[in-house]
C-alpha cells in the first residue's frame, strides 16, 4: 500500500490515492474522495496488467462525476420517486437531481462526491469513513458509514459498507464502478449471465411500477449466458437477486466478448442493478487515455430495490439506532 497525493478541492481539502496490491500482482486505486475505485488492474497469463474498470485521469473528473464513476454512492442509491418517502408518519422532501423527477444517488452532493477519511490501511486493504449530518440533502439522522476494500489472492476485490445512525432513516449504499473486460470494446459485446428468475418493472423515469415480474419472455432474460446487445439497444434495470438476503450468494456473471476474462458478482444484497451505460459522457479525460462514452462500460450495481422507501413491500432500507447496516459484494476475476 501506498499513499500518494491526488489533489486540491475548492475548499482546500486534500485528496489522496491509496495503492493495493496483493503478492498475485492485483492492482487497486481507491480515492478518498467518495471513496472511489480509481483503478482495478487483474494480471494476465504473461504478467503484464488489465484494467477493468473505468476511471478519470485527474480530480477534475471527480469533482463533479455526473455519472458517479467508481464511486460510493449514498445515502441512496438509485432513484426516490418525486423525492419524496414517508419515515414513521413523517414526510421528507429530497433535492430533485435527476430526469423524471426523481433524487439521484443521494442528492446533488451525495456521499460519492464527499471527502472520505482514512481510518486504516495495509498492503492490500484501506478502511475509509464519513459522517453525514441530521439533514444532509434531506435525509434524517446522524449517519456514520465506512468502506472497506480489499484485494484478496488471485483477482478479487471485496467491498464490505457498513452504517449506524442516531435517529431513524434510509441507507442503501453502492459501489458505482463501470466494468469493461476488453480495452475500448463496447459493453453490450459482453455476455452476461443472471440467474435471477424477477425483476422490478420500471416507468419512463426509471421509479420501479412497484411489480415483481418473471423475466422469462422480456429483454431481461439473462438466465443463460447471451451477448448483452442480443437483448436489446440499453439496460438499466433491477433483478432480484434468488436466495436469502444478508447471506453471500451469486448474483450475476460478466465475460468479455472473447469469454477469456470473466467476473462473478457475490452479495449480500437483495438486488443487482444493470446500467449499460447508454447515457455515460466522457466529460474528463480516461485514466490513461481510457476511452469513455457511451456504452464503455457496465455498471454492476449490488443494491436494495430502486424506490424501495415509497414501496412497502420491497425489501426495507430503513436503518435504526441500534442497527447496523451491512452491505458486502464480491467481483471474483477469472481467466479461461
Amino acid at each position: 500500500m501506498s499513499l500518494h497525493p491526488f489533489g486540491t478541492l475548492d475548499d482546500g481539502t486534500d485528496i489522496q490515492e491509496i495503492r493495493l496490491q496483493n503478492a498475485a500482482g492485483a492492482r487497486a486505486s481507491i480515492l478518498t474522495i467518495g471513496a472511489v475505485l480509481r483503478d482495478l488492474q487483474i494480471p494476465r497469463a504473461d504478467g503484464s496488467l488489465q484494467r477493468v474498470v473505468l476511471g478519470y485521469e485527474t480530480l477534475e473528473g471527480y469533482k463533479a462525476n455526473p455519472a458517479r464513476v467508481g464511486a460510493t454512492v449514498g445515502r441512496n442509491a438509485n432513484r426516490i420517486a418525486d423525492g419524496r418517502f414517508e419515515l414513521d408518519g413523517r414526510a421528507y422532501e429530497l433535492p430533485i437531481n435527476g430526469a423524471g423527477n426523481v433524487h439521484l444517488h443521494g442528492g446533488p452532493v451525495g456521499f460519492a462526491l464527499k471527502p472520505w477519511t482514512i481510518v486504516e490501511h495495509g498492503d492490500s486493504f484501506v478502511v475509509l469513513s464519513l459522517t453525514s449530518e441530521d439533514g444532509d440533502q434531506g435525509w434524517p439522522g446522524r449517519v456514520a458509514v465506512t468502506c472497506r476494500y480489499d484485494l484478496l489472492e488471485p483477482a478479487t476485490l471485496t467491498i464490505a459498507m457498513s452504517g449506524t445512525t442516531d435517529a431513524p432513516t434510509i441507507l442503501n449504499l453502492t459501489n458505482h464502478s463501470y466494468f469493461t473486460l476488453n480495452d475500448a470494446a463496447d459493453c453490450r459485446d459482453h455476455v452476461l449471465h443472471i440467474p435471477s428468475e424477477f425483476y422490478t418493472p420500471a416507468a419512463a423515469n426509471l421509479i420501479p411500477t412497484g411489480a415483481v415480474a418473471p423475466v422469462a419472455g422480456t429483454a431481461f432474460d439473462f438466465r443463460e449466458p447471451i451477448r448483452i446487445g442480443d437483448r436489446g439497444p440499453d439496460c438499466d434495470v433491477n433483478f432480484v437477486i434468488a436466495g436469502p438476503i444478508g447471506a453471500m450468494v451469486p448474483a450475476g456473471r460478466l465475460a468479455s466478448p472473447d469469454r477469456r476474462l470473466a467476473v462473478d458478482v457475490v452479495t449480500n444484497q437483495a438486488g443487482l442493478l444493470i446500467y449499460t451505460a447508454g447515457g455515460f459522457k466522457a466529460t474528463a479525460p480516461g485514466i490513461d487515455g481510457q476511452v469513455h462514452g457511451p456504452h464503455t462500460g457496465v455498471c454492476l450495481e449490488t443494491q436494495a430495490f430502486v424506490d424501495a422507501p415509497n414501496k412497502r413491500h420491497f425489501p426495507p432500507t430503513v436503518l435504526r439506532p441500534g442497527q447496523t447496516y451491512d452491505h458486502r459484494v464480491e467481483y471474483r476475476f477469472s481467466r479461461s
